[in-house]
């Protein structure tokens, strides 16, 4: 798998962007191997908030049937830049909280892994997973990502700013961070958006687990501790007591 990630970052143009180091490639590698346990040939992939394309021109090189939709014009740019012959994706500027150019119940996997955090009212929260929910298939999986309020409150403080906790980008008392740049949710907060939504989760997994935290000695890794330190990040990530302990959460749900 490292090979195949090595080789793909580079056809893709994706060497020293944030999936350029062993720890930053964890959550990369987590999440396409979830998806990948419900991929089936011939299935169709919408993926929305595409960002640069990752994601979508994975899956497109694999030979899926891929729709990206992304917000930001030099986000989608740059995606059609990295298309190449062959690719079976279409790649439109658009915005998660109105798909209509797409019809009801056209994706066998959808992707949502940047509204959420992005997105600053509840109500617009889930409308997009309402938006998510129309266009998946009866039979689709539908893969949510998240950033953990309670894992950023220890990363920050450990990496980033030693005087993190004395400061005002939190709740003293119930420790909830203030959502901003990004919306934060703890895994009750997860579990509770997409029951309302009246979705039923299928997985929960700590996307990026102790990776963000531990990256320095992480980047450090040889390549063979580097595979077995997946291989335990793998083993870890969906038990219930390692969840917390990650900054990127990964639900996955169906109707």
């Amino acid at each position: 798998m490292l090979v195949v990630l090595t080789d793909f970052l580079g056809y893709i143009g994706l060497k020293g962007t944030r999936l350029s180091t062993k720890a930053t490639q964890v959550e990369f590698l987590t999440t396409i191997k979830q998806i990948e346990r419900h991929l089936k040939p011939g299935m169709k992939i919408l993926d929305i908030g595409a960002g640069t394309g990752e994601y979508s021109v994975y899956f497109a090189k694999q030979g899926f049937d891929v729709t990206a939709i992304e917000l930001v014009e030099e986000n989608v740019n740059q995606i059609r830049e990295k298309i190449k012959e062959g690719f079976n994706i279409q790649v439109f500027q658009g915005n998660a909280l109105d798909l209509s150019i797409i019809g009801d119940k056209r994706f066998d996997i959808v992707l949502c892994f940047g509204p959420l955090y992005h997105l600053g009212r509840i109500e617009d929260r889930m409308k997009c997973i309402s938006e998510v929910k129309r266009v998946s298939k009866d039979t689709g999986k539908m893969f949510f990502a998240f950033i953990s309020n309670d894992m950023v409150i220890a990363t920050e403080t450990s990496l980033y700013n030693p005087k993190f906790l004395l400061g005002d980008s939190y709740n003293h008392k119930t420790f909830k961070l203030a959502d901003f740049p990004f919306i934060f949710h703890t895994v009750d907060d997860c579990r509770k958006l997409l029951k309302d939504s009246k979705l039923k989760t299928i997985s929960e997994v700590a996307a990026d687990g102790l990776s963000e935290l531990l990256q320095e000695k992480i980047n450090k890794m040889d390549e063979a501790s580097y595979a077995q330190w997946l291989n335990y990040h793998f083993y870890c990530c969906e038990k219930p007591e390692f969840l917390g302990a990650s900054n990127h959460l990964l639900f996955v749900a169906e109707k």
